[in-house]
């Protein structure tokens, strides 16, 4: 009984969330292929065996396949769903469908259509945030310390009860999740500016790794913090939010703010500050994305696929040969040089591109299983 459960819990929700991150991607490429003239021979959401399809008027075959990691929109034309095929054979076709290969468009058409995918990621944010904030307000926790844990850095630092908390490494701080968001981002300390009735007060807090969860149900796991709570009392719904232009505000921010921590994040591990450990992959996710559904609610959820969301148009944006981001500097080349890159070079940008996204995929996935391990034993 108890396996089932953790299939509801667990599976299911991942399957909803990645399905529908993948289908909001696919199809930033398709609609924009769609308007700019090129033919899409193949809708899919998941890779591998065909589970099922339907063909539209317009010769897209429409389908969920076996595998649920992903998925892909083909071109006509392309050799495989990558879209990474540097030479088409133009005898297989027609006059008339010549016109429609993904293949025989000039570079800004292909520009518009691979940077579509990622574009339509934060198209999907910005409209979930705009959703949450406009028909159901924003959870407001004042940066207002209501507890200093015992023996915590925070203790150890003299910070006490009532201090509100004003600046995190130099970022100002309007709420609690501010201060998640500095914390997490944080390397091995957090410079503090905190304001104690009419005194302000500067002070360094290392941090340390302590026992985290949501809520009482769930099992504690280890995440770096400085030892201190927030009111639980004073969480609530910011009815001021519900206006329109506020609303639009303040999704832009929140899009604006995730991806500047992830982009610090990932810098910090480009030159050293952080460690690989942080990178997380499909088990992660799904670990994350069943804890939510499980102890907390839609809201949460929907606001954790927006966070997602974010994060997978950001990392197909990175200029890596096989993702967008890499297509995206490929075009802009051939636009400037204004002829195409030779076909052995690009077939060798995207092996060397294959060959990193699979180190990051084998490297995020022991990265999970030792996380996991840790969750279940310690």
């Amino acid at each position: 009984m108890e396996w089932i459960l953790n299939i509801v819990h667990y599976v299911v929700p991942f399957l909803i969330l990645l399905g529908v991150l993948v289908f909001v991607h696919e199809f930033g490429h398709f609609i924009v292929a769609r308007m700019t003239g090129v033919s899409v021979s193949a809708f899919s959401i998941g890779f591998g065996k065909e589970l099922w399809s339907v063909t539209d008027k317009k010769g897209t075959v429409w389908k969920i396949s076996a595998i649920p990691l992903g998925g892909y929109c083909q071109f006509l034309g392309d050799a495989d769903e990558s879209s990474s095929t540097s030479e088409v054979d133009l005898s297989k076709y027609s006059e008339e469908e010549k016109k429609h290969l993904f293949a025989t468009q000039k570079p800004l058409k292909k520009l518009a259509i691979s940077i579509a995918g990622p574009l339509f990621n934060y198209l999907f944010a910005f409209v979930t945030f705009f959703g949450l904030f406009y028909f159901v307000g924003s959870y407001d926790i004042p940066p207002v310390v209501s507890e200093v844990i015992e023996d915590s850095p925070a203790q150890k630092a003299g910070i006490m009860k009532g201090d509100r908390l004003v600046e995190i490494n130099g970022k100002q701080i309007n709420d609690w999740s501010d201060i998640n968001k500095e914390v997490s981002i944080a390397i091995e300390q957090v410079d503090l500016k905190i304001k104690r009735g009419e005194e302000d007060i500067s002070v360094t807090v290392p941090l340390v790794s302590m026992d985290y969860a949501y809520d009482e149900t769930e099992k504690p796991i280890k995440r770096k913090m400085i030892g201190i709570k927030g009111e639980a009392k004073q969480f609530k719904v910011v009815k001021d939010n519900f206006n329109f232009t506020e609303s639009l505000r303040k999704s832009a921010e929140e899009v604006y703010n995730v991806t500047d921590m992830t982009l610090r994040g990932v810098w910090q591990m480009i030159i050293g500050e952080r460690s690989g450990e942080d990178v997380g992959g499909i088990i992660r996710i799904a670990e994350m994305s069943g804890d939510i559904s499980r102890t907390r609610g839609l809201l949460d959820f929907l606001y954790f696929m927006a966070l997602l969301s974010i994060n997978l148009g950001l990392i197909n944006l990175f200029p890596i040969p096989l993702l967008d981001g890499g297509h995206v500097v490929i075009y802009l080349l051939e636009m400037i040089s204004r002829r195409e890159l030779n076909a052995k070079v690009r077939d060798c940008l995207f092996k060397i591109g294959l060959g990193f996204i699979l180190f990051l995929m084998v490297f995020a996935t022991w990265n999970d299983i030792k996380h996991l391990i840790t969750r279940w034993f310690e």
